[in-house]
């Protein structure tokens, strides 16, 4: 496999994952950090961190978004129990 198509396959299963944890608002992240050792949070500042280093600056608010899909602040009034 060629680098620019595992870096795609890479990139859809990052995004898939995203989709997935939008959907699961019933899982918290407290579930997922005891289970997994990292939680939405952890993906976002890794998200925000990886744009850091192509020279990309993201704010943690910004790169949050993007892994809840709408600001934190709304998520954790919804959804955070």
């Amino acid at each position: 496999m060629d680098k620019n198509t595992k870096k795609e396959l890479q990139s859809a299963a990052f995004e898939r994952l995203i989709s997935h944890l939008r959907e699961r608002k019933d899982v918290q992240n407290i579930d997922l950090m005891n289970l997994a050792g990292f939680c939405r949070n952890c993906l976002s500042k890794w998200y925000r961190e990886e744009a850091g280093k192509k020279g990309i600056e993201i704010s943690d608010p910004d790169a949050r978004e993007h892994v809840y899909g709408m600001p934190y602040s709304e998520w954790k009034d919804k959804y955070q129990k």
